[in-house]
């Protein structure tokens, strides 16, 4: 019998791109690994076509010291950004504060798309585009450096106005970036052919996630 099923992180875990403040907000990715091997000890007959969050499927198995996966013990945690701000906030959390996807939780995120800017790519697109997320702007250098950094976004080709929730749909694939534009959720400066250029960019930022 195949058991078909997947685990997802309730919080951030551990990766090369985010750096020393995600790393001490994350968990160790041992916890997706004990999840995991946990799911395929299951009965295949009985548990299969689920996706389950690691801390959850630790729990059923009577896991109560989560701080064992944590980094740095007694930092606040910072929840996963593609479960989405209903989700329930776990007990094991360190913080008691509403999670929103907004300010260092925005950088971390760019941090794990900063692999995809590669000498292909910037030969294949070859301008430099922003997105504005109102407080902040992140500027993507597909001309030269291939490089994502804070900036203004002055003498982009192409700039993107949209909210954060709204630049994670699209690249989770919920909303193509032609149907963000044409219901207002997303402003578009600049060139639009140019523009279209990212759609397959923002593809390949899903499989950052």
């Amino acid at each position: 019998l195949l058991m078909i099923s997947g685990v997802k992180a309730v919080v951030s875990t551990q990766s090369t791109g985010g750096g020393d403040a995600m790393m001490r907000t994350s968990r160790k990715p041992e916890i997706m690994a004990d999840a995991a091997y946990a799911m395929l000890s299951r009965d295949p007959k009985t548990f299969t076509g689920n996706f389950c969050i690691d801390e959850e499927v630790l729990k059923e198995e009577g896991v109560t010291d989560f701080d064992q996966y944590h980094n740095c013990p007694g930092e606040a945690l910072s929840p996963d950004f593609f479960l989405g701000d209903d989700y329930p906030v776990p007990e094991s959390y360190t913080s008691n504060e509403p999670f929103k996807l907004g300010g260092d939780k925005i950088a971390a995120m760019m941090s794990k798309f900063q692999p995809l800017m590669t000498p292909e790519i910037i030969s294949k697109t070859g301008i430099l585009f922003a997105i504005d997320f109102g407080d902040k702007t992140y500027v993507f250098d597909l001309k030269d450096s291939g490089t994502i950094s804070e900036g203004s976004g002055e003498g982009a080709d192409v700039t993107f106005q949209m909210s954060p929730d709204v630049f994670v749909k699209v690249v989770k694939g919920e909303i193509q970036t032609t149907a963000a534009f044409m219901s207002g959720q997303m402003k578009i400066k600049g060139n639009l052919m140019e523009a279209m250029k990212l759609e397959s960019l923002f593809k390949k930022m899903k499989t950052q996630l």
